[in-house]
């Protein structure tokens, strides 16, 4: 299997990218990257309704981002399913730098122009951090790696973080970079779902799980 997710004879296997439930920064709209913010409350009750409905899709492996956020989200799958939960530092969110622990409206006033050219697609070091093609390069092997070992039709859920999973499905799917822009964001513990086709992964659904939201986080 490529980088770029291509694949070989079919064989119906589904990766289900799923975001971390509410934190305190969500709340905030406080940039977290790599900070280790736990979820809220309301994340955990979050993260309790949607294993609920995704240990319904029977899962056969779940993968996840070692911050406590994405681990505690995946922990509630597990308690449904049965299964363990790998962890992958591989899968945190963007590092970036010292925008972490600003608000949005912070950004915004100190490094506007930064900010207005990462929007427009540019290959930006946010906050002196890392690349959004960086990221990919680090969490799709990951995901990649996993959905290998699933058996024909199977199932792998991955917990992450907003801007990690969007930067992941652009590389699957061999999006260009100045266009993963256009999948959007993931409202909290909702997921995206990629299945394999005869030329590769296609996404099946974005942002699913609940009514729309606003999206709170790293990568509205």
């Amino acid at each position: 299997m490529s980088a770029t997710g291509e694949v070989g004879a079919r064989r119906g296997r589904r990766v289900i990218l799923w975001r971390h439930g509410q934190t305190s920064w969500n709340v905030e709209r406080r940039f977290q990257g790599t900070t280790d913010v736990p979820l809220t409350e309301t994340g955990v009750g979050q993260a309790r309704r949607a294993a609920r409905l995704l240990a319904s899709l029977k899962p056969d492996a779940i993968v996840a981002s070692d911050l406590r956020r994405a681990a505690d989200t995946a922990a509630e799958l597990a308690a449904r399913t049965g299964l363990a939960v790998t962890l992958d530092e591989n899968l945190r969110e963007t590092y970036a730098g010292v925008w972490q622990g600003l608000t949005h409206d912070e950004i915004i006033a100190r490094y506007g122009a930064e900010y207005d050219a990462w929007k427009r697609g540019e290959p930006v070091r946010r906050g002196g951090g890392e690349l959004e093609t960086e990221v990919a390069d680090r969490a799709a092997p990951v995901v990649l790696r996993h959905a290998e070992k699933l058996p024909d039709d199977g199932t792998l859920v991955v917990v992450s973080h907003g801007g990690t999973i969007r930067t992941t499905i652009g590389r699957l799917l061999g999006l260009p970079p100045h266009a993963w822009e256009s999948l959007g964001g993931l409202t909290n513990c909702c997921w995206s779902v990629l299945g394999e086709g005869g030329r590769g992964w296609r996404l099946l659904e974005h942002n699913a799980g609940t009514l729309p939201e606003a999206v709170l986080g790293d990568d509205d």
